[in-house]
């Protein structure tokens, strides 16, 4: 049984890896920070009852809500006023390079099932074990799904010129 008080503790030590997770599944930072925020609310409420691995926890919350989000074709319906918030430096990182770039697009065009396995996998580098107990599915569907995603990025004409793309 995890105790309420160290809620804060793990937020303020995940919340940097979630958030790059989230933006790596929506290619976006408001709809990222929308979604960790999301999962994290849903973390508070299953906060007594989590066992050890809260982050994986998270991250399983986190894709359940992006499919769910998708299929809904969820909308922003906010309307931004103001000027935006800073930016971290972790996101400045990310959109420095053009390569980086060519790869969200590239990420953006892969079904929402594949992108997160492709996440999961290679930029959180877990298992095909963990990521398929973080999708809930069995490790040959986590299989399938990254050899169809890694043969779109393969043919993908923007991306697979790039040095960053996998052979």
């Amino acid at each position: 049984m995890a105790d309420r008080s160290e809620y804060d503790a793990f937020v303020a030590a995940a919340w940097t890896r979630l958030l790059r997770t989230a933006y790596l599944l929506t290619r976006d930072w408001g709809a990222a920070e929308d979604l960790v925020q999301t999962a994290l609310l849903k973390t508070w409420l299953a906060w007594p009852r989590m066992g050890d691995e809260r982050e994986a926890y998270v991250r399983k919350i986190m894709v359940n809500v992006h499919v769910s989000w998708w299929r809904r074709r969820w909308r922003w319906a906010e309307v931004t006023t103001g000027s935006p918030p800073a930016r971290t430096q972790e996101a400045d990182r990310m959109e420095q390079a053009d390569e980086r770039e060519l790869l969200w697009q590239a990420l953006g065009r892969l079904p929402v099932r594949q992108r997160a396995v492709v996440v999961l996998r290679y930029f959180e580098d877990m298992t095909e074990a963990q990521a398929a107990q973080t999708l809930g599915c069995s490790v040959g569907t986590v299989k399938s799904q990254t050899s169809k995603a890694l043969a779109k990025l393969r043919v993908d004409d923007s991306f697979a010129s790039t040095s960053m793309s996998w052979g």
